[in-house]
């Protein structure tokens, strides 16, 4: 007889760990998969992790890492497989499909996160990995000493450029609007930042370059003005697309593309659950995909149980 899972969850960020970790406590016969496993997902590009409980200032791979560990003394590690398929998902037993492998599971915690949202600008593709950067975590230090820009405005952005000005000669900050969305005490940091000048009211309209970056060409949105900042690289930090590609096909989404469900991450599928940066929410930090890890689990017991309320 072939073997069928109470939960498959799919993707090692935050939200597939914490339901990891939840679903062992549960004693569920849960199968996790991930397709390129990175401990914390997302969250191994950040330089500096301030607000997530118990762990200020953390690095974000260390913070993944110690998440990977706990599920990891629980005896969940994640299948590396990449998913193709979800098939049969509003029959009571749902088929999870991979590369190598069709899994059998009753109920399904999607954890799969987002990716990094890009410019759709001339350049962007062009100059991707020679100057054009998603992660400066990652990449930063191939800019020691020499003049970046970073395009953005969030926390993502104020913290990157944080995090390169502390190696690079001078940062530009590209921000469309004349104020930061960034939370006050990232904000803080950044302008406290003595080699960071901020391009207010700019959006990026061409990044320049022969072999490598030399410019990124912007575009005062009040003035109309014109201008080419000449710099060696540009980090990307506007904001994330939820991977739901593998639920488009019997989710309905909302505009901006994420998957409605509530807190208790529930959908409209009988047995199918949303977790983490996929779900539509107002706050996607680490310590909300978390809670939507342990909510998913809790409410996918109830399911199997047959609790309806």
């Amino acid at each position: 007889m072939e073997e069928i899972f109470d939960t498959a969850i799919l993707g090692a960020g935050p939200a597939g760990i914490c339901a990891a970790i939840y679903a062992a406590r549960a004693g569920l016969k849960a199968l996790w998969l991930d397709g390129k496993f990175v401990p914390g997902g997302q969250i191994q590009d950040a330089y500096r992790v301030d607000n997530y409980p118990g762990f200020p200032g953390i690095s974000g791979i260390e913070l993944g890492e110690t998440l990977g560990n706990h599920a990891g003394k629980l005896g969940m590690t994640p299948l590396c497989e990449t998913v193709t398929a979800i098939e049969s998902p509003w029959e009571p037993v749902k088929a999870i499909c991979t590369r190598k492998h069709r899994y059998l599971t009753r109920t399904v915690i999607l954890a799969s996160g987002a990716t990094h949202r890009k410019l759709g600008i001339p350049g962007e593709e062009d100059f991707e990995g020679m100057g054009v950067s998603y992660c400066a975590a990652c990449d930063g230090a191939f800019f020691r000493g020499r003049t970046v820009a970073v395009v953005g405005g969030g926390n993502v952005a104020a913290g990157d450029a944080v995090f390169l000005a502390g190696l690079c000669k001078k940062v530009y900050v590209v921000h469309r609007r004349d104020a930061l969305r960034a939370e006050k005490g990232e904000q803080e940091r950044l302008f406290a930042c003595e080699n960071v000048e901020m391009v207010w009211d700019s959006t990026a309209q061409k990044i320049i370059g022969q072999d490598q970056v030399t410019g990124l060409q912007v575009w005062n949105v009040k003035t109309g003005e014109e201008r080419c900042l000449e710099v060696d690289g540009v980090f990307v930090a506007v904001g994330t697309r939820p991977q739901t590609k593998l639920a488009e096909d019997f989710l309905e989404l909302d505009e901006a593309g994420y998957i409605p469900a509530g807190e208790d991450c529930v959908t409209h599928v009988p047995g199918i659950f949303a977790a983490g940066d996929i779900r539509g929410k107002n706050l996607r930090q680490v310590v909300t995909a978390m809670a939507d890890g342990a909510n998913a689990v809790y409410s996918a017991q109830r399911y199997l149980t047959g609790v309806t309320k």
